[in-house]
This record gives structure tokens, C-alpha cells and sequence, in this order.
């Protein structure tokens, strides 16, 4: 508003057209961002609702000729017919997800507090190192538990699915730099009035790195929504997450092909609460992301 009132009525004029310009350039950007996000659920949802016969065709139109709602209870049919319960999966997904992002919690809130609280010798070091580990590629982390994990005899337990991933450096990383934003003056003070170490974590720290945590949480839990490549490998047909169940079960006659509509409603299916879980909970996201900041 100031370099408005600074300005010639002519140069007022060429801001505003510059302004309006950018101002669109801007949405324009975020909408064909948003188009390239949005489309392939959309794509999901229409292969869902669509014959396994139109899916057969040459030509796809982007809307279904015929919506087919009863390809959701047939997927739920099928799977069970393959000899794989669908809610079995989706509580195994849940069951895993909780008790992974319980661990993650724990040992992040413990790890983020000694190394912004905390002094000891080789802090700094050991945190580079730390964050070094995130430099290598996690397929190699992936073939050091899978052979710790088949020498434990743990292959298709839920310890298997869990134990590996109860911990994260960047989530560590990300909380580290909440906690060293909250003046380390109160840290001093609980000191002199006798107050412990970790009832300061319960009572000062976690209180004030809410918004980071429940970032942290709902990261956490979408993670292993979503993770495929490990409980493809260690987990049997009694510990199938939603992940590879999906594409293990919805297999045609000869299992040579995949029954795409089936496939799609399942997938369908277990996206939506993750999305509604997601959609209620992302000013929580943005709060916590914006509260961690990159200081120090």
C-alpha cells in the first residue's frame, strides 16, 4: 500500500497491470498443479466405477458409459475368494501403522530432546552422522533388515513389518529444529526449580511441539499406509498390508492379467480414509511444518 501512494498515476497503472498479470500467472500455475494431483485420482475413481468390459475397448472415455457401484462389493467378493480377508488386510494396515508410528514417536521425542537439550560429548558428530544416513539410497537398508530379519526367523510376523522402520532420521531432524526454537531460558530455569529432564520434555517441550508432532504422527501413519516395497518382501498371506495385497489378489482366471476394475475399487477403498484423514488434519500439517523452520 505504501509504494502504492509513492507512485504517478501512470506508473500506479503499470503495477496494477504487473500485479494482475503475476497475480495470474501465479493461479494459473497452482490450478494445472493441482490438475496434475487431482487427475489421477479422478482416474482411480472412474476405473472403479467402470465394466471390466469398457476397460477392454481401444478407447476409453473420460467418464464411465456405465457406472458400476457393485464393483466395490465384488472386490471385497473376489479377495475373499482368492482366500484373502479384505478387512483382515485393512486391520493388519492398521495394526502395523499404529505400532509404527507409536515407535517412531517414541524414539524420535527421546532422540530430538537429547540433541537439542542435551549436552554430551560428540553430539554434534553423531547427529552429522545421522543425518549422513539419509544420503544412502534406502534400497540398501531394505537388504540389510531383509537379512537380519530371515536370520532372526521373524519372515511373515507383525514384528517383521514394524521393527525396521519404529525410527526416522528426518523425522528426528524435523523435530529437533522445533525443540531448538523454544528458548533455551525456560530449559535453565526448570533446571534451578529441580525439575527432571524428562517431566520438562512431558510438561514444556511436547505441549509446545504439538503442531510438529502431529505432523509427524499423520507422516508417519500415511508411510505405512502406503509402504509396498518391504511387506512385499517379509510378509505371507496372513500379514498382507493394503499395499501388496492389492495387487497380489485382483488377478484374472489364468493370473496372467489383472482385473483392472476390481483393482481400482479396492484401491478406491482404502485411499478414501487416508484422503479423509488427510483433508481433516492438514492445518495441522501446514502449522508444523512452518513452526520447524531450518533454524540452527
Amino acid at each position: 500500500m505504501d509504494q502504492e501512494l509513492m507512485l504517478t498515476e501512470e506508473e500506479l497503472r503499470k503495477y496494477k497491470i504487473k500485479k494482475t498479470f503475476a497475480n495470474i500467472g501465479i493461479y494459473a500455475f497452482l490450478v494445472i498443479f493441482a490438475l496434475f494431483i487431482i487427475i489421477p485420482f479422478y482416474w482411480m475413481l472412474a476405473t472403479a466405477l467402470r465394466s471390466e468390459a469398457e476397460l477392454q475397448q481401444t478407447q476409453i472415455s473420460f467418464f464411465p458409459k456405465d457406472w458400476v457401484f457393485a464393483n466395490f462389493r465384488t472386490a471385497i467378493q473376489y479377495a475373499s475368494k482368492q482366500g484373502v480377508n479384505f478387512f483382515k488386510v485393512f486391520w493388519n494396515t492398521i495394526l502395523v501403522g499404529l505400532f509404527t508410528t507409536a515407535g517412531t514417536l517414541i524414539t524420535t521425542v527421546l532422540a530430538a530432546f537429547a540433541f537439542a537439550r542435551l549436552n554430551f560429548k560428540g553430539k554434534e558428530v553423531i547427529f552429522s552422522i545421522f543425518l549422513a544416513t539419509m544420503m544412502i539410497p534406502g534400497e540398501i537398508f531394505v537388504i540389510s533388515n531383509y537379512a537380519t530379519i530371515s536370520s532372526w526367523g521373524l519372515k511373515d510376523t507383525y514384528i517383521a513389518l514394524i521393527l525396521p522402520f519404529i525410527t526416522s532420521v528426518f523425522y528426528i531432524f524435523f523435530l529437533r529444529q522445533t525443540f531448538r526454537q523454544i528458548p533455551n531460558e525456560l530449559y535453565l530455569a526448570a533446571k534451578v526449580d529441580g525439575t527432571g529432564d524428562f517431566k520438562y520434555l512431558w510438561k514444556v517441550m511436547i505441549p509446545m511441539a504439538k503442531s510438529t508432532i502431529t505432523s509427524i504422527t499423520i507422516l508417519s501413519m500415511m508411510g505405512s499406509w502406503n509402504a509396498y516395497v518391504w511387506p512385499n518382501l517379509v510378509s505371507g498371506k496372513n500379514h498382507l498390508l493394503v499395499s501388496n495385497g492389492l495387487l497380489s489378489v485382483y488377478k484374472d482366471i489364468d493370473g496372467t492379467g489383472t482385473i483392472l476394475s476390481l483393482q481400482m475399487a479396492a484401491a478406491t477403498m482404502v485411499t478414501i480414509p487416508l484422503l479423509i484423514v488427510f483433508l481433516l488434519l492438514r492445518k495441522q500439517i501446514m502449522r508444523g511444518v512452518s513452526r520447524s523452520g531450518i533454524k540452527g
